[in-house]
């Protein structure tokens, strides 16, 4: 580690460490009640002149500096608007717009001017924005309080949440496992009621794997909804989908109607106002419990099953189905993903070493031709694993001719989707896994990556999806079946015997004992107010069940 680097990592922490400072502690009696709220609930209490936006305030900031899953902590920011904001209230007796005095929390990708947005890369570092996001200036507008900017994964291209900059951000139901990414930071703020909005992007479920990890709600919207200026960037070849991560299906939507619609100064985004949308009382919805690539867990088979349940109990219609196309998907995702080799997104590092848990995800392109088509050959061969082989034989760079023609089956994926899956059942929505396994203990994503196919499919697609939490790992009830057998069905045979067998599997219902674990709610492009609106049937469905604001509990772990 070079001294430079090394004295930046300090200083940034050091300049953290500082800011948690001017937090107070949190008090049960004072706090609670604000804490407890919902953002509908909380600029209702203030036009009504019983809260005020400072006092909401320092209830949040007290609780977000427990959480720590922060990377710029804007507390003195944050205290000048709510003073303005109350001062403002005082004396028009009017409230700003939808968010006044609601605490919010950002990605760190998102640029906040006279703050950092690091990624987690130190040579990133000490270099303010000078201008806002397009979003965050929505939010500013509509009376939103920014209190902190949350933790992400080195590249933003895993699902767990840890970088060389600003270290580990863990499960808040369990520190011996990730909250997920790589809008990692933001699910776990929001667990702990650290936050009441949080906003996060998803190219490949970044915003729905925490969110099942953390047992919040989000909304990862049709690419284009939400505009992306001001965001540092992704892929090209999969334009990312942004949208709100909440502990409410409420919050989720006032999010969109607060944002969707209006038209940011390049033109990226589809000027599309928010839509009210009447649903029948009798929904048609398409359910799966695997994708077919990699055996789904004991639990998360049951989040779907309860949740179909819970669904027909009111009167629903529910269908298992499958597609092939899960699988084409993710070998095309792959494929437009290694087309340089990683070669850009590895280049943001400098002087940082890179972390475990981008290790299979850049294996393929970093070995030599004949060795990844020997392991793709052996795979295929000796093991019988298909799926290994396949990704493995497209991780690698590509021609821009092979570019063209991946691009070109992208798009023969979306429209094949709509004709065999939407048009051939008239399905109003899909109930499907967030992932295979229900959380995955820090440093899995090494060699787990490939579990990220459950969710990567619907940004192939490009479809609008919500989660919502609907239960926890239940030991007594969710232990692995006595004649389960890896790679069954064409399915992996070396993710599933790793994630299953063997003196120290992956999947440990004792040990993942309370972690929470929802389902994706998938809709058509463009339906995300139906999305939304199904996020809702099922929320309600389901019951009560110890989700939502004030249900966090702290639990000790060795």
């Amino acid at each position: 580690m070079s001294a430079e680097r090394n004295s930046i990592i300090v200083s940034k922490r050091d300049a953290r460490d500082k800011a948690l400072a001017l937090a107070g502690p949190y008090s049960v009696n004072d706090h609670d009640i604000h804490t407890k709220a919902t953002a509908g609930e909380i600029v209702q209490m203030i036009a009504k002149g019983e809260w005020t936006s400072s006092q909401v305030l320092e209830a949040y900031i007290a609780r977000a500096a427990v959480a720590h899953a922060e990377t710029n902590f804007l507390f003195e920011d944050a205290r000048k608007q709510a003073k303005e904001l109350d001062t403002e209230f005082a004396s028009t007796q009017q409230v700003r717009g939808p968010l006044h005095g609601v605490p919010v929390s950002f990605k760190d990708q998102y640029e906040i001017k006279g703050h950092d947005a690091t990624i987690g890369f130190t040579a990133w570092a000490n270099k303010p924005s000078t201008e806002d996001a397009f979003l965050v200036t929505q939010f500013k507008a509509a009376g939103a309080i920014i209190i902190v900017k949350t933790n992400v994964p080195q590249t933003m291209f895993a699902f767990e949440c840890s970088n060389p900059l600003w270290g580990c951000t863990t499960n808040p139901w369990n520190n011996q496992f990730t909250c997920g990414g790589s809008s990692g930071g933001e699910a776990a703020l929001l667990a702990m009621d650290g936050s009441v909005i949080g906003v996060g992007s998803d190219i490949g479920g970044s915003l729905r794997i925490p969110a099942s990890y953390c047992g919040i709600y989000s909304l990862k919207s049709s690419a284009g909804r939400v505009s992306s200026i001001g965001c540092r960037p992704g892929y090209e070849s999969f334009l990312a989908g942004y949208g709100p991560m909440a502990r409410s299906v409420q919050d989720c939507e006032l999010f969109c109607r607060t944002i969707f619609g209006q038209q940011d100064p390049s033109h990226k985004n589809v000027p599309l106002p928010y839509r009210h949308v009447e649903l029948s009382s009798k929904l048609h919805f398409g359910y799966y419990l695997s994708d077919d690539m990699i055996q789904t867990s004991p639990v998360c088979q049951r989040a779907v099953l309860e949740t179909v349940s819970a669904l027909r109990k009111q009167g629903h219609e529910c269908l298992e189905f499958t597609s092939h196309l899960n699988t084409t998907a993710m070998e095309v995702f792959v494929g437009l993903a290694t087309s340089d080799g990683y070669k850009k997104m590895l280049s943001y590092l400098d002087s940082d070493p890179p972390e475990s848990s981008l290790f299979l995800t850049t294996l393929g392109p970093r070995l030599p031709s004949f060795i990844r088509k020997l392991i793709s050959w052996i795979a295929s061969t000796f093991m019988g694993d298909t799926l290994l082989s396949s990704l493995f034989s497209v991780s690698r760079e590509k021609s821009v001719l092979e570019v063209m023609d991946l691009t070109d089956q992208r798009n023969k994926i979306a429209t094949a989707w709509y004709e065999e899956v939407w048009d051939k059942y008239g399905f109003d929505g899909i109930i499907a896994p967030v992932q295979a396994l229900p959380v995955i203990p820090h440093g899995s994503c090494a060699y787990l990556s490939p579990l990220a196919a459950a969710t990567i499919v619907y940004n192939v697609v490009d479809s609008p999806v919500g989660v919502v939490p609907v239960t926890r790992v239940d030991p007594d009830t969710d232990q692995l079946s006595a004649d389960f057998e890896p790679g069954a069905s064409g399915r992996s045979k070396l993710f599933d015997s790793r994630m299953y067998l063997g003196k120290k599997p992956v999947y440990d219902p004792k040990a993942m004992e309370g972690i929470p674990v929802g389902v994706q709610i998938v809709g058509k492009k463009w339906e995300d107010e139906k999305v939304l609106a199904m996020m809702h049937i099922v929320d309600e469905a389901l019951g009560p069940r110890g989700f939502g604001p004030g249900s966090w509990k702290p639990r000790d772990t060795e």
